[in-house]
């Protein structure tokens, strides 16, 4: 009974973040729509609140240092050259933060696809969770002034029961040139593994 209710409740949430819009204009708007449900303080250059155990169940605080911040601004200047560049940087800061918050939340070795047998262990990430802790990396990057082809969105989702797909969120990208899209899944890779970054159009065709 228990394990039908929570898992009820992550799928409102996922139901909820198919009818949000694509993408905001501003960060406090995507603050809002990202955190806003789950009472989750959003991150600064100074700490990030890290989701985990499922549905953001349990988050514990991660303190940026500036030996952290150099870290991802050498990662970023990597990437400067180009869009398609940036992407590949954020992909190595992504894996780099996975292996950071890691001891921080209990998380290390935590498995790719988390699906419902890992419910109710903390030390896994469901897809709300990862895409949350993604979003908030890539929000710090634009508040470090590192990102510089793209712009943060909020979380998307695809899959509702309904349509016999199995709920899935993924943290999003905005190419400034273009105005594409790009999913940043992290919940598709093993722990310290870089995250999968599509075409935000190819992710939502997926299972």
């Amino acid at each position: 009974m228990r394990r039908a209710f929570v898992f009820a409740v992550v799928a409102v949430v996922f139901v909820t973040a198919n009818r949000m819009p694509a993408a905001y204009a501003d960060t406090d708007s995507v603050v809002a729509a990202t955190y806003g449900d789950l009472s989750v303080s959003p991150p600064s250059i100074d700490a990030i609140s890290i989701c985990h155990g499922f549905g953001c169940k349990f988050r514990d605080e991660l303190a940026l240092t500036g030996a952290d911040r150099a870290t991802l601004a050498r990662f970023l200047a990597a990437g400067a050259a180009s869009a398609a560049a940036e992407r590949r940087a954020i992909a190595a800061a992504g894996a780099w933060f996975d292996r950071r918050i890691g001891p921080v939340a209990g998380t290390v070795g935590h498995v790719a696809r988390a699906n419902r047998e890992y419910m109710f262990d903390k030390r896994q990430m469901d897809c709300i969770d990862s895409s949350r802790n993604t979003t908030s990396l890539l929000l710090v990057l634009a508040q470090l002034k590192l990102l510089r082809h793209h712009t943060v969105a909020e979380p998307e989702a695809r899959g509702f029961l309904l349509d016999g797909r199995g709920p899935h969120a993924t943290a999003v990208l905005v190419e400034k040139a273009t105005g594409a899209k790009w999913a940043v899944d992290s919940w598709t890779r093993a722990y310290g593994q870089a995250p999968e970054i599509m075409p935000l159009a190819q992710w939502m065709t997926l299972d």
